[in-house]
């Protein structure tokens, strides 16, 4: 497999050393210079490519996804912050016959933890006198606000405990509504990522945590993503990629 790495930040610095340490060829580096608008992405620049993998910013992934269904390649994505228009994404993708690959999470450690989370709100859904809270921290520069991870976590919860019906993730000027899961982010420093679940009672208080050491999880998943990618037609998560 040949992939294309879209973003050269920190992240798409990693996937290229650890796409490197499992023989995967690095077939073209896009950036901000040479992939204004998904400019940078056509059948020429991405002959060799068989997967494209992008990280970069919520105001590019549409571009740089329409781009590479233009040039028939699949394509992993782990910018977030986008999928409000994620129905407009499934028709390109459809219409172009292609594969995409998207999560707010790449993570392998990350995407076990919503099984475990998963789990745990099946059992919460039992006992009422459990309150539930999200919350999570990341380095400054992050664009989105809550983390599309966070998001994700409430949404596991929100299909297993039925006495919640919604997220909130403003400041609170009033008490909460008992049916609402509070998501509070923190931005400081140059934090890769934690997250923690807290299910809360008078009786005692039940925290789990994911936190990233470094980025090395995400660029692995992503590219784990890829390789089951490759070849297949049509949209997917991490889910499909643990289901096989």
């Amino acid at each position: 497999m040949n992939i294309a790495i879209i973003g050269y930040g920190r992240m798409g610095k990693e996937i290229e050393r650890v796409a490197a340490s499992r023989n995967i060829p690095v077939k073209g580096i896009f950036t901000d210079e040479n992939n204004v608008q998904g400019s940078g992405l056509t059948i020429e620049t991405l002959k060799d490519v068989d997967v494209c993998i992008e990280f970069t910013m919520p105001t590019s992934a549409i571009d740089n996804i329409v781009a590479a269904a233009n040039a028939g390649k699949n394509i992993v994505v782990g910018t977030t912050g986008w999928y409000d228009k994620l129905d407009t994404v499934k028709k390109i993708v459809k219409d172009h016959k292609t594969g995409l690959l998207y999560c707010p999470n790449f993570s392998l450690g990350m995407n076990i933890f919503n099984q475990i989370i998963c789990s745990a709100a099946r059992w919460i859904d039992q006992f009422d006198m459990y309150d539930i809270a999200i919350s999570e921290i990341h380095h400054r520069q992050k664009a989105d606000s809550p983390s599309g991870t966070a998001l994700a976590i409430g949404q596991i919860i929100l299909q297993h405990v039925r006495r919640k019906k919604e997220m909130f993730h403003e400041m609170p000027h009033s008490q909460l509504k008992t049916d609402q899961i509070q998501v509070t982010a923190t931005r400081v420093g140059s934090v890769v990522g934690t997250h923690r679940v807290t299910f809360d009672s008078e009786a005692d208080t039940i925290e789990l945590t994911h936190s990233a050491k470094n980025r090395q999880g995400f660029a692995l998943g992503a590219l784990i993503g890829a390789e089951w990618l490759k070849g297949k037609k049509g949209v997917f998560t991490m889910k499909d990629v643990f289901a096989s």
